[in-house]
């Protein structure tokens, strides 16, 4: 039973106030506005206005206030200019989806900038929450939230400096054989590193974290990548089958004109068209020409070209990354399996960015050094893509984008309504675990900034692809056919076809989507019986308007806004806000660890470039190639605290709810809603059941891949911990 946020049950009583605390309990019956009765409608509107507050102070730990603000809470300046980040969100140069006010004073040093928070490590459990969120939005699960909160800030304020002692931050590992010793029996404990880790961190939080029996420290679970296989991640066909079927399966998409061009402004950054040639593919397009390939929808690519561009030099000059701009074109093969056919890494211009790039393209080869070359040019792109996943598919377009939503939702929709009835499940932790990650993982000097390619740069890279932020296109059908991964067929069940027909995120995706919308029209459609209906609800209208012109702000001039007149655009909106709360982050999250766990599959970070021949690196490479991977990707602090990290944050809590389920039977009275709802959860049952028969068809080549890991990130249930799979209802984690 909750107070306020959800509806209460109270036998013969419609509303009733607590004598202990300023809430209203209501009933679980859901009412728009103009049906509310009337002894009803005072309290109704009044726990609105009290959810929305006056804008004004410091928010207290306690309080249910809704409000928003800018992303100026990520620097630290106070304690020097490297920790100084730019404001993101209320200008046109770094636009961004508003988050929840805290209020908190300026910063002594910049008084646009807000405060950040101290937080002691200590065993106070009440105490380990990362700054305000409305009461109503702190972790209702509380065993997993002691340990999450407990765990990430361990982690940033005393495992990572203690492991920085230690080891220095650029010892590199020397070989594959001691990356696998953090699986297989960890690395002697120093005495000294071990004592300042249990005076700040008690040995069983250790052992609950980490594993460490005080003696070997880390023992991470073996990822599901190198679980049966220990070296088929490196195959060209993994390498292709991750980008269908692997944590980032977002960005690929159909190559529909040769050579590529670039859409940066060419008066900025000059000449940044692809030097892929076809003379550098030709050979490996299985008897098609490069026209016959495109005609018949065989060639795709994987852009991190012009996205990171623009950031390339900056990167490698004021950091200690070296990055290059990627793109990989690949071949769908007869057997339905992706196969890399180039990849080109570009830089600017040494001399200045108006002067265009310089590009080097790489085929792939099996042997001899140019075969540690071609892994090495992988590992580039899979430094890209790690990056871009976290920034952009992972904390941008699923965390960050939801949280007006749940501003919103909460100042404009009483808990009456309908609607904030079907999407309030949908928020849960969401504001939390967000304040969370500004205080420890996305600030300057946090988690991200260490441990991915970008650094300081991280944030406001993530604020440039913003700009292009499309809502409508957040649909999984949309999404698909923007990329040119499909094309319209309304004989097709979900209305598109796609061109990869063995493309586990989108075959799974599809059918997730197509039952949430299914329960979502049925839902809205019970309760708005017109479009009229639409227009005429008050809270519904001041819901959407101030979404628009305060949450997404810096973006409420777009054009491709839903006017939320018509029923349509009311289900299609609850729709994708369903769909990323729970399967698009589900999809993007819990895969983390099972595959990123084991770094050389997923680098985060490159520390040097590629080696050329008649330099010293050249020759190494020729003669120890391990080595020279270990030098050029993530040095062993990077790797260790990031590992820790994705570990942490690619676990289901205990008491997770996941879509389908409600945490209460009684969440609605309604009896054909309920009806509704238990058919929405059989046929995510049916779903669960034919992705495990597609994972077992042999025929379906890019569902398991070389490392005979089966696609379940979309597999709507789990059980608690490191699984792989489950749909949780919400951002939670």
């Amino acid at each position: 039973m909750k107070i306020c946020h959800v509806a209460m049950i109270l036998a013969d009583h419609d509303v009733c106030r607590s004598p202990y605390h300023p809430y209203i309990f209501f009933i679980n019956k859901s009412y728009l506005p103009g049906d509310t009765p009337g002894p009803l409608q005072k309290y109704r509107e009044e726990e609105l206005v009290d959810l929305r507050g006056d804008g004004k102070g410091e928010r207290k730990e306690g309080e249910r206030i809704y409000d928003y603000d800018v992303y100026n809470d990520l620097g630290d300046p106070d304690k020097g200019k490297d920790l100084a980040r730019p404001t993101l969100g209320g200008s046109s140069k770094y636009p961004y989806p508003r988050r929840g006010r805290t209020g908190r004073p300026p910063t002594r040093t910049d008084p646009k900038c807000e405060s950040r928070l101290f937080l002691p490590i200590n065993l106070d459990m009440a105490n380990i929450m990362a700054g305000y969120a409305p009461r109503d939005e702190k972790f209702g699960h509380l065993k997993t939230s002691d340990f999450l909160s407990y765990a990430l800030k361990s982690l940033a304020q005393v495992i990572k400096p203690a492991l920085e002692s230690y080891f220095g931050r650029n010892e590199d590992f020397k070989s594959f054989d001691e990356v696998l010793n953090l699986y297989e029996g960890g690395f002697p404990m120093p005495t000294a590193l071990l004592e300042t880790m249990r005076n700040s961190v008690p040995l069983p939080m250790l052992k609950e974290m980490f594993r460490t029996d005080g003696e070997q420290f880390p023992r991470f679970p073996v990822p599901q990548v190198i679980k049966e296989d220990r070296s088929a991640w490196r195959t060209d066909e993994e390498f292709g089958r991750e980008m269908l079927g692997g944590v980032n399966p977002l960005i690929i998409r159909r190559l529909n004109e040769f050579p590529l061009k670039s859409k940066l402004d060419p008066k900025v950054y000059g000449d940044q068209n692809s030097k892929i040639t076809e003379q550098h593919i030709k050979s490996n397009l299985d008897g098609l020409s490069v026209e016959e390939a495109i005609k018949n929808n065989k060639l795709f690519i994987l852009d991190h070209h012009d996205s990171l561009m623009p950031y390339v030099r900056a990167i490698n000059r004021n950091t200690d990354h070296k990055i290059y701009a990627t793109r990989t074109i690949l071949l769908l093969k007869s057997d339905g399996t992706l196969k890399p056919l180039a990849i080109e890494l570009s830089l600017p211009h040494p001399d200045k960015d108006e002067l265009g790039c310089t590009s080097k393209v790489y085929t792939p080869a099996a042997q001899g050094v140019q075969s540690y070359i071609w892994q090495l040019a992988k590992a580039y792109v899979a430094v890209n893509d790690s990056g871009y996943h976290q920034l952009i598919s992972h904390w941008l377009n699923t965390h960050a984008v939801i949280e007006p939503f749940i501003i919103a939702t909460n100042r404009q929709l009483s808990v009456l309504h309908p609607i904030h009835k079907l999407l309030q499940p949908h928020y849960r932790d969401t504001m939390n675990i967000n304040a969370q990650a500004r205080q420890l993982l996305i600030s300057a000097g946090g988690m991200l900034e260490s441990t991915c390619f970008p650094g300081k740069y991280a944030m406001e890279m993530s604020s440039v692809v913003y700009k292009n932020w499309v809502f409508p296109d957040q649909a999984l059908p949309a999404d698909l056919l923007k990329r040119g991964v499909a094309v319209k067929d309304e004989s097709c069940p979900h209305g598109v076809r796609l061109l990869i027909e063995d493309y586990p995120f989108a075959v799974d995706g599809l059918q997730i989507w197509s039952a949430i919308k299914t329960w979502v029209q049925e839902y809205c459609n019970f309760y708005y019986k017109s479009d009229d209906m639409v227009q005429k609800d008050p809270e519904l209208q001041a819901w959407w308007k101030e979404l628009v012109q305060k949450g997404h702000g810096d973006l409420k001039d777009a054009p491709w806004w839903p006017k939320m007149h018509t029923r349509q655009e009311l289900i299609e909106t609850c729709t994708i806000v369903i769909w990323i709360s729970s399967a698009l982050h589900a999809a993007v999250n819990f895969g983390q660890y099972p595959f990123a766990g084991y770094l050389p599959n997923r680098p985060t970070v490159s520390r040097r470039f590629m080696p050329e021949e008649g330099t010293p690196e050249y020759e190494e490479l020729k003669r120890s190639p391990d080595r020279a991977f270990f030098k050029t990707v993530n040095a062993q602090i990077q790797a260790l605290v990031g590992v820790s990290l994705i570990e942490i944050l690619s676990r289901h809590a205990s008491d997770e709810v996941y879509l389908g389920r409600r945490d209460s039977p009684e969440w609605a009275s309604d009896k054909e809603v309920l009806e509704a709802f238990r058919r929405f959860g059989n046929k995510l049952a049916e779903i669960e059941n034919a992705i495990v028969t597609r994972n077992n068809d042999k025929n379906l080549k890019n569902r398991v891949g070389p490392v005979k890991m089966p696609y379940t990130l979309l597999y709507p249930t789990s059980e608690e911990g490191l699984t792989g799979k489950g749909i949780p209802n919400s951002i939670s984690i």
